[in-house]
């Protein structure tokens, strides 16, 4: 499910090939960090230089799809927070994780609602358009 785009050397890969194979600037995976949204610590080379291990950039996109799901950055943090705590908080995991699943579930609810709208809209001009009757559809005039 969560598959890294290449395979990555077990030495890591450099911020801006993790950036790449992430799909995420280099300045969001900095971010991320000082967020305290990663699970593990990003192991540096000996120069201080920053080394992205496939654990890594699986999380990364953990935390990019949920946050691409509307789920705030204090959620994915404390979310973090519990993976990185270990054992012993999985249900905490559990209702975070379906509580965001609710409110994602409501969202595309509204969304598909939104999307009729434009398909009915999409159907009267079409049909308008073939009937030679576009100029009577309605328009506001001054």
């Amino acid at each position: 499910m969560l598959e890294v785009k290449e395979a990555v050397p077990a030495a890591g890969v450099s911020i801006a090939e993790a950036a790449r194979l992430s799909g995420v600037s280099v300045h969001t995976l900095r971010y991320y960090e000082r967020a305290g949204l990663v699970v593990t610590t990003v192991d540096r080379t000996a120069g201080g230089r920053r080394r992205y291990r496939e654990i890594d950039l699986k999380w990364i996109t953990v935390c990019t799809r949920l946050r691409a799901t509307g789920m705030p950055i204090a959620k994915i943090r404390r979310y973090a927070e519990l993976v990185s705590a270990g054992p012993g908080n999985e249900e905490q995991r559990l209702e975070l994780l379906e509580a965001h699943r609710a409110e994602v579930l409501a969202n595309l609810a509204e969304l598909q609602s939104n999307l009729e709208l434009i398909d009915h809209k999409i159907d009267v001009y079409r049909g308008r358009l073939e009937a030679g009757e576009a100029d009577s559809l309605w328009a506001p005039r001054p």
